[in-house]
């Protein structure tokens, strides 16, 4: 960490003791006893990779942008709804 107009290594040394005794003292001050688990944990996103092809993307995203939302964010409702409703898809082989 860069400390601005310290120009020794006594000016720096005394600057971080003091940042460190700041943030000690604010750990002090953390009081989680009326803390409450997040509601929305079980519905906590993550991040995968998916191999879509271009023209499912440029639909998705065509319109996302009709409904004003990101076609990520999209494309994770239509999957959602699909899982809710336990959609089940018929294949065929050719």
């Amino acid at each position: 960490m860069e400390i601005p107009f310290a120009s020794s290594r006594l000016e720096k040394q005394i600057h971080m003791n003091d940042v460190n005794m700041k943030v000690s003292a604010m750990r002090d001050n953390y009081d989680f006893s009326n803390s409450v688990p997040n509601p929305y944990a079980n519905r906590m996103k993550k991040q995968i990779t998916i191999r879509l092809d271009e023209d499912t993307i440029s639909y998705f995203k065509e319109l996302a942008e009709k409904k004003g939302i990101p076609y990520q964010s999209l494309i994770n409702l239509y999957l959602r709804d699909c899982a809710a409703s336990h959609r089940d898809l018929k294949l065929t082989r050719s």
